[in-house]
């Protein structure tokens, strides 16, 4: 049997061809992975539940579709998904049967799933192990994880440092090898800058292509899940499981999935030819006012190494990404506080009780929310409320389509993906930003842009700066899913040999001390 160590460090598409050729079960896969999330959680947070019973369960429901394909012979084989038997962590804001739910709030303490999500009856379909909830910043308000009701997360970099949010949890059970692959939400940037920050791939697919039934709203025509892995073609076959029309989902469109995302390819040579003749743009506008100067160049490093290997790099300009921040911050706590007003209560939740049913309501909410989504529950009213809906609201609407004839009139011109900084910053200290929402906010400049457009898009590590990771972002046209990882991939092929891809994050052996404080312990102790 392969030791513990070796599963965890072993690749989802390494793990599926084991799993074939009965070189390992999923059992013995989903245990060495809980062993090291169980043992590891303390000392990051990333973890607000892991279902040990439920997860070996699928795991030995996974082992049985193993043995009856190959009983049918290498066809039967050959049709199983390459996420049957490999574990997954879901945010916690992704609907389980029977499961919690809490979005990261109190406010939903004690709710239980009554049905799964879209993506979760995917994931069922194709036979993941769900090994449980990931940690996140109160109902996906927040980037950098310090803002959930269970806690903050530490970054297994530095574990005095954020690990970017919303979808934090995820991205650190990912990096610190406690799944293969997760599932996050991203509405600005959730995914892809915690992605940045902790050294893994994370991908935002265009709004429509996934289902959002079953999945805790913040703002709903912002709000797209994704895929968390720590290489492309891992990223690639998660969203091939999850994506899809759904007809209980309005906004979910009838666009066929392509298996193309299967087949990204396994040789570097291969992948790095994909390169030649393309034409990517760098938008002169997503290197912001605070970029950390080791942050731009690693991503200029990036760009020429895509030009040395065949691609054209040109200058391109999207004029309204600087009005970008301010629409998002219109948009999104517009369409939140209209999501969260069913918080009440009365429904589901705990409650606080008063004399009243306005008593109730008041008492729940005050007690149930945090500060983040207090803040962005009162802008979003303000702006909707009379006399300011049309001077602020619609005038952001406005500009949202001004933002989205950016990128189609850079596409317009045959650039076939746009490259760029995810994040301005690596990761930043715990606390550093708390008593600064706008630099805060800041972080999601670079990302922010592709959700008001509906744009997909891509982080993957670049490199490191002062020993924390950088990322770097391809953004693509509307359902070019496929060209945007094609082009990740062949980023990953080009820098294979790089010395820093050999970089351990610095901090893992020190999770498995008992003795590590907590990230709420180090929270308090630099905040008082």
């Amino acid at each position: 049997m392969p030791s513990t160590t070796d599963l965890t460090r072993l690749a989802a598409h390494e793990m599926a061809t084991r799993l074939r050729q009965g070189e390992a079960s999923s059992r013995e896969i989903v245990e060495a992975h809980l062993a090291v999330a169980e043992r590891q959680n303390r000392a990051l947070n990333a973890w607000l539940s892991i279902d040990r019973e439920r997860a070996l369960e699928e795991a030995d429901a996974a082992d049985a579709r193993f043995a009856a394909a190959r009983a049918e012979g290498p066809a039967a084989l050959d049709a199983l998904h390459p996420m049957l038997g490999i574990p997954v962590a879901l945010k916690d804001l992704v609907s389980v049967r029977g499961g919690q739910a809490t979005a990261g709030s109190r406010i939903l303490e004690g709710y239980l799933a009554p049905y799964d999500a879209h993506i979760t009856e995917r994931l069922h379909d194709v036979g993941a192990v769900i090994l449980g909830k990931t940690n996140m910043d109160e109902f996906a308000m927040g980037s950098s994880t310090e803002f959930s009701g269970y806690g903050p997360v530490s970054n297994p970099w530095d574990l005095d440092t954020v690990p970017g949010g919303s979808s934090g949890g995820s991205a650190v059970a990912v990096a610190a090898r406690h799944v293969p692959v997760a599932i996050g939400t991203d509405t600005g940037g959730s995914i892809r800058q915690p992605a940045a920050m902790c050294g893994v791939v994370g991908m935002k697919p265009t709004y429509g292509r996934v289902s959002r039934y079953g999945i805790v709203a913040f703002a709903s025509s912002l709000d797209q899940i994704g895929p968390f892995a720590r290489n492309t073609r891992d990223a690639a076959a998660l969203l091939h499981a999850v994506a899809g029309r759904d007809e209980r989902d309005s906004t979910s469109a009838p666009v066929p999935v392509p298996d193309e995302l299967l087949d990204l390819p396994a040789s570097d040579d291969e992948a790095a030819s994909w390169l030649r003749g393309k034409r990517f743009g760098l938008p002169r506008q997503y290197f912001v006012a605070g970029m950390e100067p080791d942050v731009e160049r690693r991503i200029r490093a990036a760009v020429d190494a895509l030009a040395a290997a065949g691609a054209t790099v040109e200058d391109v300009s999207l004029p309204h990404t600087d009005y970008g921040l301010a629409t998002y911050y219109i948009v999104a706590p517009a369409e939140a506080s209209a999501n969260l007003a069913r918080y009440d209560g009365i429904r589901y939740g705990p409650r606080a009780a008063a004399d009243d049913v306005l008593g109730t309501y008041l008492r729940t909410r005050g007690s149930g929310f945090g500060p983040e989504v207090k803040r962005r529950i009162m802008l979003g009213t303000y702006a909707l409320s009379t006399g300011y809906y049309d001077a602020y609201y619609v005038k952001a609407q406005k500009v949202r389509t001004l933002i989205k004839k950016d990128f189609d009139d850079v596409f317009a011109t045959g650039v076939d993906a746009l490259v760029a900084p995810t994040s301005p910053t690596v990761a930043f200290t715990m606390g550093a930003r708390l008593a600064d929402p706008v630099a805060m906010y800041l972080s999601d400049a670079c990302t922010l842009p592709v959700n008001i457009a509906g744009l997909p898009g891509v982080s993957i590590p670049c490199g490191l700066a002062e020993g924390l990771p950088v990322g770097l972002q391809f953004i693509g046209p509307a359902w070019s899913e496929l060209t945007v990882l094609r082009a990740a991939r062949a980023y990953e092929a080009i820098t294979a040999d790089a010395d820093w891809r050999a970089v351990e994050p610095a901090q893992l052996e020190a999770t498995e001390d008992a003795s590590t404080p907590t990230p709420m312990e180090r929270m308090a102790a630099r905040t008082g």
